[in-house]
This record gives structure tokens, C-alpha cells and sequence, in this order.
């Protein structure tokens, strides 16, 4: 019997995918719905979609519909759909995945701290100017979010000499050894007043939505920078930019958005003191995805 694999996302092509699912896959019939390819005739006969934000409504128009796999760690993007059929949905297991995250985050925390923005822009005007240097001892880097990929990051950016805290919705057992640890609603002005540096790792959830926002900016150190890796939705794009114009955050680099791919109007784009990213913080190759839809499929 022939499958019917559908790659899905209403915010990426998804070709990228199709030469590794051919070789796992031989024998299976594969669909696009995404940005570039609407292949919308064989929807009663998909069993397996594997998917960045997928449409909501589209997986309940698939009868036969047996798996839904994640392309990423995480599964709120389809989750977050309230037409979601109760079939198995998973996320992708990548060791690859936290060291990409970890490599991403220290460039990002390092961009700042040690002032690269700057020292571009005096490239441009050959420019010979110091700005001052402050070792990685001297700065706090907070970390929002203790799940896998935070641990990583926190151990990683430890390791080169950054003073490292953290903060999540409940306790964390078992975390890296050197790491201000706090939880809980309670304790999260402690957490935010200081970070020299806050990164956003958090999983989205109602909770966590609009949680960069500007009461969150005025708890943390006049001057800080952000960091977002984690989902578009938790940041509110205009109070980020209200505290940028003040002063409240020095800089920001986002790789994550509301709507991706971000629009070419955006303000970010041309905003002197953000960086933007086309969500590239860390990715799974393709032949994992692959492996793992097939043994996922597999264990059904």
C-alpha cells in the first residue's frame, strides 16, 4: 500500500525536505502545502504530515490522518489549532539542536556585550575606535526557559566565563552547576533586575504570550539587551520598540516572529540597534526529520 506523506507550513517552502523523505520513503506519494505549492487534491488519502504551522483547520481535512510530525522541538505551533484531530502528534529528539542553539546564543549574547554592533559601523567609516571592554565575569546573562535547550545554552555560555541565571514557570532539578536558579511568578523581578543580557527560551503558552512586554523591560537593568529564540508570540513588538527609543533595552537580536516571513515594511528591518534573523537559531537536517518520522510512523 502506497503512503501519503503531506509536508505542511503556512510559513516556509518545504521543498527543502522532499530528497531526504524520497530516499526514507521510496514508495510513498509526497504532498506540499505551503508557502510556494498547494497540492490540496489528495487530502483524503494523507496519513502522515509532517509540518511547521500547519494551517489551522487543514489536518481535520485529512480522514486517514495517523501522525503528525513536529519539524522542530517544540509543538505549540500545532497544538495550537482547536480543529487538531486526535491523532499522535511529535516533536523531533536532535542533539545537533542544542549545540546549534548554544552557538547561536553565545553569538548573539557576545554581538552585544562586547559591542560588535559598533565596532561595524566604524569598519564602515575606517574608523579606528575602541569601545570599552568588560570581561564575561562582569556580565549577567538571564536566561527565561530551563527546558533542554536552555540547560545547553546555560552550560555552554558558563563555559565561557559569563555569569549565568535562569529562570522558569516551576523548580528545575538536576541543573548545571554554577547557575542563579529562580521560579515562579514570585521570584521573576528578582530574576529580571538582574540580567545584563535576558534570553528568551520559554515554550509558548498562554502564559508566556506577550511575555516580553513593557513591564517585563522596566524590571530588567537600564540599558539591557535582548535576546529572542524562542517564538514570535512572546514578544509585543511595539513596547520592544518603545523601549529601544528610551533607552530601557540597549539592543535586541529576534529570530523568531508573529509573522514570518517577517514583512519587508517591518520596522525591525531597518531598526539601527535590532538584528533580525529568519528563524535559523538552530535546525534539524532533513534526514533526521526523516528517520524520525519513519520510526515514529513505525511505532504505531
Amino acid at each position: 500500500m502506497t503512503l501519503d506523506i503531506a509536508l505542511v507550513s503556512d510559513q516556509i517552502a518545504m521543498g527543502y525536505l522532499q530528497p531526504a523523505f524520497r530516499e526514507r520513503f521510496p514508495q510513498a506519494r509526497l504532498h506540499r502545502i505551503d508557502t510556494e505549492v498547494q497540492e490540496l487534491d489528495a487530502l483524503g488519502e494523507i496519513e502522515a504530515v509532517v509540518c511547521w504551522s500547519p494551517p489551522p483547520g487543514l489536518l481535520a481535512r485529512m480522514p486517514r490522518l495517523r501522525l503528525v510530525q513536529s519539524v522542530g522541538a517544540g509543538t505549540d505551533h500545532i497544538t495550537r489549532d482547536p480543529a487538531l484531530p486526535d491523532v499522535p502528534v511529535r516533536r523531533i529528539v536532535d542533539p545537533d539542536m542544542a549545540d546549534g542553539m548554544n552557538a547561536y546564543v553565545a553569538w548573539a549574547v557576545v554581538h552585544g556585550q562586547r559591542h560588535m554592533g559598533s565596532y561595524l559601523e566604524s569598519q564602515r567609516r575606517a574608523a579606528w575606535e575602541e569601545a570599552p571592554i568588560e570581561p564575561p565575569r562582569l556580565h549577567r546573562v538571564g536566561i527565561a526557559g530551563l527546558g533542554v535547550l536552555g540547560q545547553s545554552v546555560a552550560r555552554a555560555l558558563l563555559a565561557i566565563g559569563y555569569r549565568v541565571r535562569g529562570w522558569s514557570r516551576s523548580p528545575k532539578s538536576d541543573l548545571p552547576e554554577g547557575i542563579e536558579a529562580f521560579h515562579g511568578d514570585a521570584a521573576r523581578a528578582e530574576f529580571l533586575a538582574g540580567c545584563d543580557t535576558l534570553v528568551c527560551l520559554l515554550p509558548l503558552t498562554d502564559d508566556t504570550r506577550g511575555i516580553l512586554d513593557a513591564s517585563l523591560f522596566a524590571q530588567l537593568p537600564r540599558g539591557a539587551r535582548l535576546v529572542n529564540a524562542g517564538r514570535g508570540a512572546h514578544l509585543v513588538q511595539e513596547d520592544l520598540l518603545a523601549a529601544l527609543e528610551s533607552g530601557q533595552i540597549a539592543s535586541a537580536v529576534l529570530d523568531a516572529f508573529v509573522e514570518e516571513p517577517l514583512p519587508a515594511a517591518h520596522p525591525f528591518w531597518s531598526h539601527p540597534r535590532i538584528i533580525v534573523t529568519p528563524h535559523i537559531a538552530t535546525r534539524t537536517r532533513p534526514e533526521a526529520i526523516a528517520r524520525q518520522t519513519h520510526d515514529n510512523l513505525a511505532s504505531l
